[in-house]
């Protein structure tokens, strides 16, 4: 039997609030997904104005953060013409992400899930999904 530890609802919440907070002050409306440790959907946010086409970019970079338990923008030079993983964007249906914005959220070692960001550039998309993960940890203890 295993023991799985994983974000809940109130995990979310705050994620998104930190992330919210960050998109707010850097004035780019932001899509914002936080999935549990198995790529699943918890928690999404479009803020107003942020572009319907983000949606499911930002779920797809949750996704991948949490599933490969490693930042999106890691995926970026390995996904190159001639690097190690050259293609492996097309994996999974698409839905492995290579572009800023997908975090891991890890506590006590373990990735117990991920955010992902979309709308702006993916510095800044990387940006919010930082600071929601930041506020995450300061309110978490961590």
């Amino acid at each position: 039997m295993i023991n799985v530890v994983r974000l809940d609802l109130a995990d979310a919440r705050i994620l998104l609030e930190g992330g919210r907070a960050e998109a707010e002050k850097i004035g780019v409306p932001m899509c914002i997904a936080i999935v549990d440790e198995s790529g699943n959907l918890i928690a999404f946010e479009r803020m107003e104005g942020g572009k319907v086409t983000s949606t499911t970019i930002a779920i797809d970079k949750a996704y991948t953060a949490a599933a490969a338990k490693r930042a999106t923008h890691e995926y970026g030079q390995a996904s190159q013409p001639g690097s190690p993983a050259y293609g492996i964007n097309s994996a999974i249906g698409g839905r492995l992400m290579v572009v800023g914005g997908g975090l891991p959220v890890i506590a006590d070692g373990a990735v117990v899930g991920g955010i992902g960001v979309s709308s702006g550039t993916p510095a800044q998309d990387q940006q919010v999904a930082q600071a929601g993960l930041d506020h995450f940890l300061s309110r978490a203890g961590k």
